[in-house]
């Protein structure tokens, strides 16, 4: 269909005979939604393909990553340490320690669980009302790693067998790295029930509040919901087959992203398209102007934040790698689905669901006329823009001037929840009463004919207890020998330092062997990791033991080591690839630079108040290196998306009235859509909270703010304000800026 096709419909309301074109568009958006419904049952599947242990966000060039792949050829079962924490008030009973001691044959039958690890009871030497059990749970077997959904099933049913039947006034809780993955695990279980629930209410409140109408809020909830359901159905098998990394805080993100970005694209199509309803008799035609005005920067916008996105694919750790493209085909899915879906939904629904402020053809579309309140705002605005743009500068300055308090040396597991778990709880009494650093000691992958060497070298090391450095146990030997001697641990298995004898101790594979090598400190504590970075220091100048350290500690520290290597590396990359993006869409070099400098400043600002709010209001302890990395990215390429909004309407606007008269008409129109779209992805993002994950809290609180802060200051007054005093120049080089253009 031709502009004269479509012009000449502005005069008349015959009906015109539809082009091929259209019904073509209906089949395709049929299909779509067809795929969206389809894919809805794998939402709740995504679970079953998550990884949410450390050790596989990691890349394989990690030492100790190259540790646990080594460890497999020792031990055909890879644990997490994990333990069951027994507190009586006043002192355990003879009745206690008989249960504690029967449990352990429980555990000993329980699936998922490392049978032969599991030894006996250890009473605390610090307090008589406090024991413990360690009950490992498998983490791999014969190289294939257990899921998310096994261990939490493994590890109740360790606390139920624990529970059952013990004496009144006993209390069990679970603790170790163990018991901490499976409430961290937990924590997600209910991520399509309460996270989508409550982002859904919050988008539906915020939608009845723009729309002023009880039917329409349902069209871009529904479409962003066919959305999830396509990404899902793509996302599941590429997760299944190892080709991106899932994890529970990614999947959270994703549906945040998906409802929130969807209805941002919705609000402006329905936007624009209740402008063409007062032109066009024909919902078709209407919608067919509606999609050239604003399919363009919706494309733009979602082609931004997908190129950003991806750009986390080169991230060193996996599950930054994996965010990426898990987000950009959630996007990628939204974009389809509101560019396709959602017009033809709109189209076949009629007018009556804009209810009770039906558009009717008036051709009453005058921007500054029908935009009121933007458009008086975008005039005051203006007339003083040296002043306003100078003042939110400011502003915005003050508050980055904050971020010198911003902490991210990394979370604890006891700190990383908002809440209190039973392993937080039970890690909290076994860090009171036992050696911190037991159950999880630091792994040595080094050369046999260098043990004894590996060995002196790691008990002089400041944070490793020098009594417990020893030789790896074989728990199927252990096993072996407990079954002959009928069940009892033959005497001297072991010495006086709990090291095993040499018929118990690994076999060598390859020449190599593990030593094992008790911490001080808690496994997830700073202090273990300066202890690992000592060790390692101290073993490289082994000569010959070729040693590399893993093990727990060594994995969350490779971890955050990773973190702050990919945030280093991709927030230039994302700068740049959204600068040329600009360039492209705006076909001018001035406006994205001041586009991508206003946005930037707005990030800094936003991690400034952040740790305001962090340290003096929330109390969170600290945040993980991977923070400042995962909110630049969804705030600036998040944030871009306004200004794209704006800044396409201005051009559009300037072609035909000039540049300070197109940023006055631009601001005028789009504030309102924009302002709404702001306020509808904050308040998604502000659902992160629902979940007991301080890591999400903060991202959500962050990204909530720095998205608000954008909207009302970057997006509504520094860059109108500073591209109308710079005038017809921020189109530079292109023929707008040209000397026979209007400024």
């Amino acid at each position: 269909m031709t502009m004269t096709d479509l012009s000449s419909q502005r005069q008349s309301s015959p009906k015109p005979r539809r082009p091929r074109v259209v019904y073509a568009f209906g089949a395709l958006a049929i299909v779509i939604f067809l795929i969206g419904l389809a894919g809805g049952s794998y939402q709740g599947k995504l679970a079953d393909v998550q990884k949410n242990d450390n050790s596989s966000f990691l890349p394989g060039s990690a030492d100790s990553t190259k540790v646990a792949n080594e460890s497999e050829k020792f031990n055909s079962i890879v644990s997490i340490p994990g333990f069951v924490v027994y507190q009586r008030d006043g002192g355990l009973t003879a009745s206690d320690k008989q249960k504690i001691a029967a449990d352990i044959a429980k555990f000993r039958q329980i699936k998922g669980v490392a049978a032969d690890e599991i030894g006996r009871p250890q009473y605390s030497t610090k307090s008589n009302a406090v024991a413990t059990v360690g009950v490992p749970l498998i983490g791999r077997d014969n190289g294939k790693p257990v899921n998310g959904p096994a261990l939490v099933d493994a590890e109740k049913a360790v606390l139920k067998a624990a529970r059952d039947g013990a004496p009144g006034g006993l209390v069990i809780h679970s603790a170790g790295a163990g018991g901490v993955l499976v409430a961290f695990i937990d924590a997600f279980s209910g991520l399509d029930g309460s996270l989508l629930i409550s982002a859904g209410l919050v988008v539906i409140i915020i939608l009845l509040f723009v729309y002023r109408s009880p039917v329409l809020w349902f069209f871009p909830l529904f479409s962003a919901g066919l959305a999830l359901g396509a990404a899902a159905l793509v996302i599941y098998p590429l997760a299944k087959h190892g080709v991106i990394t899932l994890n529970g805080q990614s999947q959270g993100i994703l549906s945040v992203l998906v409802i929130g970005a969807g209805t941002d694209y919705a609000l402006l199509l329905i936007s624009r398209y209740r402008e063409e309803l007062h032109e066009y008799q024909s919902r078709v035609a209407a919608m067919i102007a509606a999609m050239k005005g604003a399919a363009p920067p919706i494309l733009a916008s979602a082609t931004t934040v997908i190129l950003g996105l991806i750009c986390l694919t080169i991230a060193d750790l996996n599950s930054t790698a994996g965010l990426g493209p898990v987000c950009a085909i959630g996007i990628a899915c939204t974009v389809v689905v509101m560019l396709t879906v959602l017009p033809a939904l709109l189209v076949i629904s009629g007018r009556w669901i804009f209810w009770p402020k039906r558009p009717r053809l008036d051709h009453q579309t005058d921007i500054m006329t029908t935009h009121g309140v933007w458009g008086r705002f975008s005039r005051g605005l203006t007339a003083h823009s040296r002043r306003n743009w100078a003042v939110s500068g400011v502003l915005l300055l003050a508050c980055v001037a904050a971020i010198v308090g911003l902490k991210t040396q990394g979370l604890s597991t006891v700190d990383g929840f908002t809440t209190k778990p039973d392993a937080i709880v039970g890690q909290g009494i076994y860090d009171a009463n036992f050696n911190k650093g037991a159950g999880a000691p630091a792994e040595i992958l080094a050369n046999v004919a260098k043990v004894d060497d590996v060995r002196a070298a790691a008990m002089k090391v400041k944070g490793i207890d020098d009594q417990q450095v020893c030789v790896a146990t074989d728990f199927g030997k252990l096993a072996a020998a407990a079954k002959a001697g009928g069940g009892t641990i033959p005497a001297g298995s072991f010495d006086a330092n709990g090291c095993a004898a040499p018929a118990l101790q690994v076999t060598p594979q390859g020449g190599k062997t593990i030593v094992n090598a008790t911490l001080t400190s808690s496994y997830d504590s700073s202090a273990a990791y300066d202890t690992v970075r000592r060790l390692r220091v101290a073993l490289h100048d082994v000569s010959g033991a070729d040693a590399l350290v893993g093990g727990q500690s060594a994995v969350n520290l490779d971890v955050q080591d990773a973190s702050r290597h990919d945030r280093n590396v991709i927030i230039p990359l994302v700068l740049l690839v959204i600068l040329l993006v600009l360039g492209v869409v705006l076909r001018a070099l001035i406006a994205p630079i001041i586009l991508i400098g206003t946005v930037v400043l707005s990030f800094t600002a936003a991690l400034g108040v952040s740790a305001l709010f962090f340290n003096h209001v929330f109390h969170f302890k600290n945040a993980d290196p991977a923070f400042p990395l995962f909110a630049f990215v969804f705030l600036v390429a998040l944030g871009i998306d306004y200004n794209i909004f704006l800044m396409t309407r201005v051009r559009e606007e300037t072609v035909e009235h000039g540049t300070k008269e197109g940023i006055v008409r631009g601001l005028a129109v789009t504030g309102g859509v924009i302002t709404s779209a702001g306020l509808v992805l904050a308040a998604t993002f502000v659902v992160l909270g629902v979940l007991p994950i301080v890591f999400l809290a903060e991202l959500g609180f962050t990204v909530a703010f720095g998205v608000l802060l954008d909207t009302i200051v970057v997006r509504s007054i520094l860059v109108p304000a500073l591209s109308h005093d710079i005038g017809k120049k921020i189109w530079w080089p292109s023929k707008l800026a040209g000397a026979g253009a209007r400024d």
